[in-house]
């Protein structure tokens, strides 16, 4: 999905993860959903439209990726949509003062490996604050020996891994785009370990 009139482009991920939300847009109407690392926010924009109280979020050292979560909004008629800028693996006054949350959107956020821990991080700390919350998250595989297997070990996270075909997210084309390189998305839901209280 192109948007050469704004240069906004769409990944894959995002493609799969808003189709994960579409299969379940019945559970999101009243929940307060954040993205983060949002960019162009296509999963955000699409939990709104389904009756989410969506929050977008993306590095606030990239300005240019907050102008596309607002330029996003605005095309798609969701004027009040708040955008923040939080960097990840910073504790900022921002990430503090955040509302409760229910769910955590990232698509493709496990992008670089040096960013990993700082994602876990954040993600960690809205976990702590919201021990009930869950990170909704797509990536796409680009390493034989990619994993964060042992970061989600260290800050006590569980993932499950939720199966494409699950969700119909396992079509050539999806969305009414082809999306090259599908093959090689996953999709996980991490939380607490621990967050049954046990």
């Amino acid at each position: 999905v192109l948007d050469s009139q704004y240069g906004m482009y769409v990944w894959p991920c995002a493609v799969v993860l808003a189709q994960y939300l579409w299969v379940h847009r019945r559970s999101l109407p009243g929940k307060r959903v954040l993205e983060v690392g949002a960019g162009v926010s296509l999963p955000g924009v699409l939990a709104a439209k389904c009756g989410a109280e969506v929050t977008l979020s993306d590095s606030e050292e990239l300005p240019q990726c907050l102008r596309n979560c607002r330029r996003s909004c605005l095309l798609n008629r969701l004027p009040h949509v708040p955008v923040l800028g939080l960097t990840w693996g910073r504790v900022s006054p921002e990430l503090l003062s955040l509302a409760p949350v229910d769910i955590i959107l990232g698509s493709d956020v496990f992008f670089d490996p040096k960013d990993f821990e700082d994602i876990l991080t954040t993600i960690y700390f809205l976990l702590e604050k919201n021990p009930r919350a869950q990170f909704w998250t797509t990536y796409q595989v680009r390493s034989a020996d990619w994993s964060i297997e042992a970061l989600l070990c260290k800050w006590k996270l569980k993932n499950i891994h939720v199966p494409l075909h699950s969700f119909s997210a396992d079509k050539e084309h999806l969305a009414s785009s082809s999306l090259p390189g599908r093959h090689t998305i996953e999709m996980m839901i991490i939380s607490l370990a621990q967050s049954d209280g046990t």
